[in-house]
């Protein structure tokens, strides 16, 4: 019965998170760049977990006991850094709460007690761009696994058999813990704040060396004290939380003004710009080649050309920069016939040039960071 109703309140549990994750957020989804802090609490569920009296501690001889947990609670706190290509790292501190309220043996009995746990963990995790799977949704799913060290403390925690003898345990043990993490993270609309659906299972290795926590048995009138030992741990968490990303990273230039014609024709020249020494596609830039892509079946194409280039700074100093930029111009113009191939162009139908740092459309002195001349022209013939 014991096993059902851990089963029943799992289930439960897991309906909840799955709730909140289908839950609609009107934003766009965010990849971290730099320091964030996560807050979060939630439900815990350990798992029940089995007890080794050694000595005299569990009565004559010794015995063991299958301690039953109910309600509990998590909170934690982190501070991390996230590297921009959806891989985060951060420093955690956790505190578990939960109710002992069954221990089973030999005899019908009553408990009565608690237990608790705190300490640190360093998590890595990693962000799933869901755009790379074609989903334009306020959301980021995440995975990740950590680990460090929990001290275990067991609140004084009493068993009353029938036949009128009881046991008590307590103390405090601390040892190797570690984690696994499934979430997801949903865009509120005000820069950088992030809610957060996690579901949590960590473990901690048993203690079974003498004196990890104390335990007391009264037996007919008689008093003796022993060891008590646990085996394998695990608590299960369903948590909602907070996150807020400091992101100092500059946004992106806009694009260069577009002087209309005065007859409304399709538009032959697209320009899209690039971050600094960055080849991947803003969300505007994905706009401007979707635009590029569908007027190149609305007006008589015959070829598409797509011709990379650079500031003339570099994160490659001395004579070698030239030649970096070369590359990453042509890296650029890759990144954009990609684009337009998702977009149902032909990959035959599109030429692709690399000019570095020549043609600059904003003219500027050396080691110049101009965001205008970071750009690929996508001119359709």
């Amino acid at each position: 019965m014991k096993n059902e109703d851990e089963k029943m309140r799992l289930r439960t549990a897991l309906f909840a998170t799955t709730l909140m994750a289908a839950a609609p957020v009107a934003a766009s989804a965010t990849t971290i760049t730099g320091p964030y802090v996560d807050i979060g609490g939630g439900y815990d569920l350990t798992q029940s977990q089995h007890a080794h009296f050694a000595g005299d501690a569990g009565g004559s001889g010794g015995g063991s006991a299958t301690y039953r947990h109910q309600n509990g609670f998590t909170g934690f706190g982190s501070f991390g850094w996230g590297f921009g290509n959806g891989l985060r790292a951060e420093v955690e501190g956790v505190y578990n709460y939960s109710e002992i309220n069954h221990a089973s043996n030999a005899s019908a009995n009553r408990t009565r007690g608690s237990d608790q746990s705190y300490g640190g963990l360093v998590n890595v995790l990693y962000d799933i761009d869901l755009k790379q799977f074609g989903i334009d949704a306020p959301v980021t799913p995440f995975v990740g696994v950590g680990a460090g060290y929990l001290w275990q403390h067991y609140n004084p925690t009493q068993s009353n058999y029938a036949n009128g003898n009881t046991t008590r345990l307590g103390g405090t043990n601390g040892g190797f813990a570690y984690q696994g993490i499934v979430g997801a993270a949903y865009d509120t609309g005000i820069p950088g704040l992030q809610v957060t659906t996690e579901y949590r299972m960590i473990g901690q290795p048993g203690s079974f060396t003498d004196g990890a926590y104390s335990g007391t048995s009264i037996t007919n009138g008689h008093r003796s004290t022993g060891n008590v030992n646990f085996d394998h741990r695990f608590n299960h968490q369903f948590i909602l939380g907070l996150r807020y990303a400091f992101d100092t990273a500059p946004p992106p230039p806009p694009p260069a003004p577009v002087v209309a014609p005065p007859v409304v024709t399709p538009a032959r020249t697209y320009l899209v710009f690039f971050d600094w020494d960055k080849s991947n596609l803003t969300a505007r830039a994905r706009q401007i080649v979707a635009e590029a892509a569908q007027a190149s079946t609305h007006v008589q194409t015959t070829r598409i050309e797509v011709n990379g280039y650079t500031d003339n700074s570099s994160a490659r100093g001395g004579a070698s920069g030239a030649k970096y930029n070369m590359g990453l111009s042509i890296r650029r113009a890759d990144s954009v016939k990609a684009e337009l191939v998702r977009d149902g162009v032909p990959a035959s139908a599109i030429d692709i040039h690399g000019y570095g740092e020549q043609h600059p459309l904003v003219p500027t002195g050396p080691n110049t960071r101009e965001p205008q001349n970071r750009r690929v022209e996508i001119i359709l013939h």
